[in-house]
């Protein structure tokens, strides 16, 4: 018969043997676990040089109209405001807007936005927008107002051929696996957003996004816009995360002036 002190030496002997093994399969499984996990989503799919593909239709999860696709309202009493283009403005640009109204919306005459009514620039006035992307090009398309914009990827700069336009210049370029996308030379008689929200800026304006696709269905945005001519400091926008919509094209959806008309004419009364 065994002594306890015997017993006790030799549990202890057994606990020392079979200790290190369980945790390592413990450690094990825990690993497959977060390996499952982590295999549910799929990952972002990769371009023929290594980049990831940003190509899809991205939204909020809602289209122009539908619950989620509207700008967050007002703060609750107490909370602080959020920063926004227009909060930044300098003393003369806000008294200038201050004069300005629904009636004066460039979007009434079927001009685009520089930037975004729901602060992301890939929508434009719209909540639907279609990447397409290459190892040397990304397309950027809106549903609305007929809007693309080019963006190299190949290293070039900016042009110096083309006067200024309403959505500007684009060049693209890689840090990591962010897209980068520098955009220039505006013109100055568009508004950052639309649909009555005065927003002006100048021809110095400079937009600065960060495209990141974490994973197959979800697309991160970040931007900073800087436009000397009219803030006080550079704006920089919380960041956007879109998803993958659940169809492969977006919508041509058309402006025409004659309708715009009818627009102007019922801004203009509300004024009045």
């Amino acid at each position: 018969m065994m002594r306890s002190g015997e017993i006790h030496d030799m549990q202890h002997k057994i606990s020392r043997f079979f200790l290190p093994f369980l945790l390592a399969v413990t450690s094990v499984s825990f690993a497959q676990v977060g390996t499952e996990r982590a295999s549910a989503v799929p990952a972002a799919p990769r371009l023929a040089d290594g980049h990831p593909d940003l190509s899809g239709v991205w939204w909020g999860g809602a289209d122009v109209g539908a619950r989620g696709s509207r700008p967050p309202g007002p703060p609750a009493a107490g909370a602080p405001r959020p920063v926004t283009f227009t909060s930044l403005y300098q003393p003369s640009v806000a008294a200038k807007a201050a004069t300005l109204s629904d009636k004066d919306d460039p979007t009434l005459k079927c001009v685009p936005t520089a930037f975004g009514t729901l602060n992301v620039r890939l929508w434009n006035v719209g909540a639907v927008g279609q990447i397409v992307a290459t190892p040397k090009m990304v397309v950027l398309l809106s549903e609305t107002f007929h809007d693309f914009q080019l963006v190299p990827t190949d290293g070039r700069p900016h042009r110096d051929d083309q006067p200024p336009t309403y959505r500007g210049d684009a060049v693209g370029r890689w840090d990591g696996d962010t897209l980068v996308v520098d955009v220039t030379n505006f013109t100055d008689d568009t508004w950052m957003s639309a649909e009555g929200r005065v927003s002006p800026h100048s021809d110095a304006l400079h937009i600065v996004e960060r495209y990141h696709r974490t994973d197959a269905n979800t697309l991160e945005i970040e931007a900073t816009v800087s436009d000397p001519k009219v803030l006080t400091a550079p704006w920089v926008l919380p960041k956007r995360t879109l998803t993958l919509a659940p169809f492969d094209a977006i919508l041509s959806l058309n402006c025409a002036t004659d309708e715009a008309d009818a627009m102007i004419r019922s801004a203009s009364q509300k004024t009045n």
